[in-house]
């Protein structure tokens, strides 16, 4: 299998090994910390949780976090990598545990989702620094592209299992509530600081950066980079099969955000009232979706080498616009795990595909740029999602007009991607 054949490759550098230990250690621990978010602002039973109350939680936790984003590389390449990785993952330890007490002593929302933001501010830096390390680890170009290729398949597959740790946590330990919330919270803070720790195991200047590439003033540099975020947006405007590829992708963002939202809401409320645990079915749909994520990994270069990247999201997008329908309306606990499966591989799908258009189209002086737009993109699409969700969804999430607005909206995907398909573009698009 060519995807274990690289990973062979690349594991054989030791410098590679550490970073990604770094990484998967602290992805990990952000699937711990998230999912005992989730939980406590889906499942605690003090909490009369509603879509609008989830929209609010997804946007106070995704939004700032995003608008950081483009500015967080100017802070980046003016600190050692090493060192980010390291205070910033002891940082985040000590702001979880913090949200453990938050958590037991049953503080205002407005403070508990302050402290959660503060860790997600900071799992910005961490993420960036991780992804700006790599050149530094592996020797080659085309070990490069394998690295960039697998070390965020297997962070998000890490993610998934500390997602599906924590509500294993939190349904075999007896009594239930608060407490055990913020047990799970405090396992997450231990995850990130033993990510802290593993970075000591590489030299402190080994990841950069080189201080010789710095812009003298911080001031000089954060202005550079709004005026470089515009000319990334008009660069981008030139270079229309991106472009395109980037509104699908917002567009099935979106779809996948309300179908997640419906998950919740189905699992709160619809599923536990029949008697199910919609926690654990909860917990059991993110892990067949992390299944769904790391098939794509495995079929889309197959797909795309096949289809090419635009006939693998039209493939994506128009499986996705028949199959809601038939797995969602039921509204039963089977078919949408079917569903999310299915949607795991075909976003995540969409997704590689998307970046391959995106790093082939766009020049390499813009590409940093456009990532950080895409990263915008990518949570807006998914907080604006949940407040439609929010405005359509009843109290128990069986909503068939939404659900076939979903569908709707990834027939739309496939029908604009399928049109410009055979339309010549530059070589390898």
């Amino acid at each position: 299998m060519p995807v274990v054949r690289d990973l062979r490759v690349l594991l054989r550098l030791r410098d590679f090994r550490r970073l990604l230990a770094v990484r998967l250690l602290s992805q990990l621990a952000d699937g711990v910390y998230q999912a005992a978010l989730a939980a406590y602002v889906v499942f605690s039973p003090e909490k009369e949780t509603s879509a609008a109350a989830i929209a609010s939680a997804m946007a106070v936790l995704l939004l700032p976090y995003s608008l950081l984003g483009p500015f967080a590389g100017v802070l980046l390449d003016r600190w050692r990598r090493r060192q980010v990785l390291l205070f910033g993952n002891v940082l985040r330890a000590g702001l979880a545990a913090g949200t453990a007490v938050l958590i037991l002593a049953q503080v205002s929302d407005w403070l508990f989702y302050v402290s959660a933001l503060s860790v997600t501010a900071v799992n910005r830096f961490v993420l960036a620094g991780l992804s700006a390390a790599l050149p530094r680890v592996v020797d080659g170009p085309t070990r490069l592209v394998m690295a960039n290729s697998l070390s965020p398949t297997a962070g998000t597959l890490a993610a998934t299992a500390g997602a599906g740790a924590a509500f294993l946590v939190r349904l075999v330990v007896p009594g239930g509530g608060l407490s055990t919330d913020a047990l799970v919270v405090l396992l997450g803070a231990a995850i990130y600081l033993a990510a802290g720790l593993s970075a000591l195991l590489m030299p402190a200047d080994l990841l950069g950066p080189d201080p010789k590439w710095l812009q003298p003033r911080l001031r000089t540099a954060l202005l550079s980079t709004v005026r470089g975020l515009a000319d990334g947006l008009r660069h981008l405007a030139a270079r229309r099969p991106a472009a395109r590829v980037l509104a699908a992708m917002g567009l099935m963002r979106f779809c996948y955000g309300a179908l997640t939202v419906i998950l919740l809401m189905l699992c709160r409320y619809a599923w536990a009232d029949a008697g199910s645990d919609g926690l654990a079915l909860l917990g059991l749909a993110v892990a067949v979706s992390g299944a769904g994520f790391f098939a794509a990994a495995v079929v889309t270069p197959w797909a795309v080498g096949r289809l090419g990247t635009s006939g693998w999201i039209v493939l994506c997008a128009a499986g996705s616009a028949v199959l809601v329908p038939g797995l969602g309306l039921p509204f039963q606990p089977a078919p949408m795990l079917v569903a999310a499966f299915v949607l795991g591989l075909a976003t995540q799908g969409a997704k590689i595909a998307t970046d391959t258009v995106v790093q082939g189209a766009i020049d390499d002086d813009f590409r940093g740029r456009i990532f950080s737009l895409y990263d915008v993109l990518f949570n807006v699409a998914f907080v604006g999602a949940a407040g439609v969700a929010a405005s359509i969804l009843p109290r128990d999430g069986r909503s068939v007009a939404l659900v076939l607005l979903v569908s709707v909206i990834y027939a739309l995907v496939a029908v604009g991607m399928a049109r410009y398909r055979y339309r010549p573009v530059r070589p390898g698009l």
